[in-house]
C-alpha cells in the first residue's frame, strides 16, 4: 500500500492527536523534525502478504538460509572508532566526568569548539579494503555478513537520500554499505545491515548541554547550534536515562527513522535487518518490517528476509514476528524458534588496550549457541582506517583453520534432544556471555541420523559423554561408529550403561575444540 490510512493512524492512542500535516507540504524529513507542526505519517509499504499489524507479522517464519548459516560476521565500524577509546564516544564526549570527555578535551579540544561533527571529518577510512576483508571473512566461515548502516551517532554509512550527514558525502566520501554489499554478494554471502538510529534522538541529548564548571561554565556544546540540528537533532527535553527511554515519543523523528531505513532497505535489498532494541515506534516500525518482508518476497518469490530485534528495553517484541537477538549473551536452553547472539571480539568500536576474546572462547560460544538453535553474529573489530588489528587478524586465521575441519558439525545442523552436558553453568540473557568452558563441557548438534558432539575445550586422552550411556534414554539405539572430524579412521569407543568413552588419537586435528561424528545402529 502507498500510505497508512488516516483511520489506521487514528486507531492507536499515540496517533490520535495527529490532526495536522506538514509532511504533505514537501521537504526533507530532517526539515519536518525541526518544524513546529506535527506531521501525518507517510508509511509506504511494498505490496505483499504482510501488513503492519501484530497479527500479520506473527505469521513470519525464519528462512532456511538463516537456520543453516549459523555464523555471520559484522562490521560494527564508523567514525566513533577514530578516538580509539571504544563504544558510545559520540555521546560520552559530551558528558563531563566520563573518560571519553576527558580524552576528547585533551586530544581535540572543548566540545563547544570541536565536536562530534569534527570527528566525522577525521574518519577517512584510508585503508578500507572490503574485497580483501571479505575474503578473510568467507575463509573464516561466515555465511552472512552485516554492515553497520547507522549507529546512534546519526551518521549514515550509505549514500543517503534523506540525510546530508552520510559517508558518501563526508568523512571517507565513500558508500561504505554499498562497498560491503558488493564484496559479500560476490562471494555468495547473504548480506545484512544494522540500524541503531531508533535510539539516536534521546541518546544524543547531551550534545545540547554545557559544562557546569569553570572555565567554560555555561558555554554550549556544538550540538546546541541550530546549524547542526540535523546531526544532533533539534533541542528537546527527552533525554535517554534508561532502557524505557531508549526510543523517543516524538512522531516527527519516527517519520525520519522510517524514511531513512526504508531508503537503506530499498537501495541495498538486505537479506537481514537488525534493530538495536525492540521493534521501534509501533505502527511505524511494523510498517517498515512489513515492507522488508514484502520486498523480499517480490524479489525472490519467497520470504528470504530476517529481521532481528531484542526483547530488551522499550519498543515492541513479538518472538513470532522476528528473529530474537541477544546482545553479548545466550539463551539458557534450546529455543523452539531460531535466534541470534550478537557480540564482538573486542569493544564495539576500536579501543586501545582492550582485552579481546580468544579463538577458544569464540569457538566455544559458537558451538553452544548452535546447539541451542541459534546463530552467532560476530563483530570483527577494525582500526579507524579500516584495517584489522592483530587480534582480529589472528582470530580470523584460527577460525578458518577450525572451520575447515569442523564446519560439518555447524552448518545446516539442528538441535538434538538436549543441547549438551558438562560442569559449566551458562547464564541466560543479554550481557551474560562470560563462561569458562572446559573439555568436559560438550554440545550436541544433529543432521538427519548423525549426531555431532563438540567439546568446548581441547580434550586429552579420552572423552566421556554421559548423555550417550545406554540407560540415559537420550539415544534411542546403541552407538555404531564414532569418528573425529579431521581424522580418517574411526575411533575406538566403549558404551556402557552410564557413559560413552571415546579414545582419542595421538594428535588432534585442530586446536581449541574437537568434534565427533556419531552414528547409531
Amino acid at each position: 500500500m502507498d500510505r497508512i490510512s488516516r483511520r489506521t493512524l487514528l486507531g492507536t492512542p499515540l496517533l490520535a492527536a495527529l490532526t495536522t500535516s506538514s509532511a504533505a507540504q514537501g521537504g526533507s524529513s530532517d526539515a519536518i523534525c525541526a518544524d513546529s507542526t506535527v506531521p501525518e505519517y507517510k508509511l509506504p509499504v511494498a505490496s505483499g502478504p504482510f501488513e503492519p499489524t501484530v497479527e500479520s507479522l506473527k505469521r513470519y517464519q525464519a528462512p532456511e538460509w538463516f537456520r543453516d548459516a549459523k555464523f555471520g560476521i559484522w562490521s560494527h565500524w564508523g567514525p566513533q572508532a577514530v578516538p580509539r577509546v571504544g563504544d558510545w564516544y559520540a555521546r560520552f564526549m559530551y558528558v563531563p566526568g566520563h573518560p571519553h570527555y576527558e580524552r576528547h578535551v585533551k586530544a581535540y579540544g572543548h566540545p563547544s569548539k570541536f565536536g562530534y561533527k569534527d570527528i566525522i571529518a577525521l574518519w577517512t577510512a584510508e585503508k578500507f579494503d572490503p574485497e580483501g576483508l571479505m575474503d578473510k571473512y568467507a575463509a573464516a566461515g561466515a555465511r552472512y555478513f552485516v554492515s553497520m548502516g547507522v549507529h546512534h551517532d546519526n551518521f549514515d554509512l550509505w549514500k543517503s537520500k534523506h540525510h546530508r550527514w552520510n559517508a558518501a558525502a563526508m568523512g571517507p566520501k565513500r558508500d561504505i554499505v554499498g562497498a560491503w554489499q558488493a564484496a559479500a554478494r560476490k562471494r555468495g554471502l547473504r548480506f545484512g545491515v544494522s540500524e541503531h538510529l531508533g535510539a539516536s534522538h534521546n541518546w544524543f541529548q547531551p550534545s545540547h548541554q554545557f559544562d557546569q564548571f569553570w572555565p567554560l561554565l555555561g558555554v554550549a556544546y556544538d550540538g546546541a547550534d541550530p546549524a547542526n540540528a540535523d546531526l544532533y537533532h533539534p533541542r528537546h527535553d527527552e533525554p535517554f536515562r534508561n532502557s524505557q527511554s531508549w526510543y523517543t515519543k516524538n512522531p516527527r523523528f519516527h517519520q525520519i527513522w522510517f524514511d531513512r531505513i526504508r531508503d537503506l532497505i530499498d537501495a541495498y535489498q538486505p537479506d537481514l535487518l537488525y534493530s538495536d532494541g525492540g521493534l521501534p515506534f509501533g505502527v511505524v516500525g511494523r510498517s517498515l518490517v512489513a515492507h522488508l518482508y514484502n520486498s523480499s518476497i517480490a524479489r525472490s518469490g519467497r520470504l528470504a528476509a530476517v529481521y532481528n530485534c531484542k526483547d530488551l528495553g522499550s519498543g515492541e517484541f513479538y518472538k513470532e514476528a522476528c528473529v530474537q537477538d541477544v546482545e553479548r549473551g545466550v539463551l539458557k536452553g534450546i529455543n523452539p524458534l531460531p535466534w541470534q547472539t550478537d557480540t564482538s571480539n573486542g569493544d564495539w568500536f576500536y579501543s586501545d588496550g582492550y582485552q579481546y576474546k580468544t579463538s577458544s572462547e569464540v569457538i566455544a560460544m559458537l558451538a553452544d549457541i548452535v546447539s541451542k538453535n541459534g546463530n552467532l553474529l560476530l563483530n570483527i573489530v577494525q582500526y579507524p582506517d579500516g584495517s584489522l588489528p592483530p587480534e582480529s587478524q589472528r582470530l580470523l586465521e584460527e577460525l578458518a583453520a577450525w572451520m575447515k575441519i569442523n564446519s560439518e558439525a555447524i552448518y545446516g545442523t539442528r538441535p538434538w534432544r538436549i543441547f549438551g552436558e558438562g560442569p559449566t553453568e551458562t547464564a541466560g540473557g543479554a550481557f551474560q556471555e562470560k563462561a569458562a568452558y572446559t573439555a568436559q563441557d560438550i554440545r550436541f548438534t544433529t543432521r538427519a541420523d548423525v549426531l555431532y558432539a563438540i567439546t568446548l575445550g581441547e580434550p586429552k586422552g579420552s572423552v566421556a559423554v554421559t548423555s550417550l550411556g545406554r540407560r540415559t534414554g537420550h539415544a534411542a539405539h546403541p552407538v555404531k561408529r564414532v569418528q573425529m572430524l579431521g581424522v580418517a579412521r574411526a575411533l575406538s569407543f566403549r558404551q556402557t550403561d552410564d557413559v560413552l568413552f571415546i579414545e582419542l588419537p595421538a594428535s588432534l586435528p585442530t586446536l581449541h575444540a574437537s568434534a565427533f561424528k556419531i552414528t547409531f545402529a
